[in-house]
């Protein structure tokens, strides 16, 4: 019995760290632009849940912002989404917002700048619209500093897209 425990116990272990791994990493984007011409026609609302890591630092005093989109050039900016004096992305906690911007198709492209000393650790971050199915983006790592940084499936949807045809 307590080798069937054990090994059980090993196959989940083995099991959690090899689907863990083989998650996609965000990468840094240095050539990542925020596209002003789209950021006043707004017609469209989205939910973002960031989920702040229990293993972030207690609180953050640092500048966030974020910017996703889709694959056909639309996209969404929200300048400054911290509020030290809201407590907002303190550690083991999820913040909510109602972002306003242009209207979207699918998300397939998601980035996080900060900016300051702190330091920050998101775990994932939801987006969910009216046109757009709910996608989850994984982070649970720290976030560098002064460079958008996140992910881009755009480019896997396009070809997936076009192998299917």
């Amino acid at each position: 019995m307590m080798k069937t425990v054990a090994f059980l116990l090993f196959l989940f272990i083995f099991t959690s760290e090899a689907n863990s791994s083989s998650l996609p990493l965000p990468q840094p984007d240095p050539s990542f632009k925020i596209n002003t011409t789209l950021q006043n026609k707004g017609g469209c609302s989205y939910t973002v849940k960031i989920k702040t890591s229990c293993s972030s630092t207690k609180y953050t005093r640092d500048q966030i912002s974020l910017s996703f989109g889709d694959a056909y050039g639309y996209q969404v900016y929200a300048p400054r989404l911290d509020d030290p004096s809201s407590r907002a992305f303190e550690k083991c906690s999820t913040d909510t917002y109602t972002i306003n911007g242009p209207c979207t198709y699918q998300v397939c492209y998601l980035y996080l700048y900060r900016s300051g000393y702190d330091g920050w650790k998101p775990e994932s971050v939801t987006v969910s619209g009216y046109y757009t199915n709910t996608i989850t983006f994984y982070y649970n790592t720290w976030i560098p500093s002064d460079i958008w940084y996140g992910f881009n499936y755009c480019n896997d949807l396009s070809s997936s897209s076009k192998s299917a045809v």
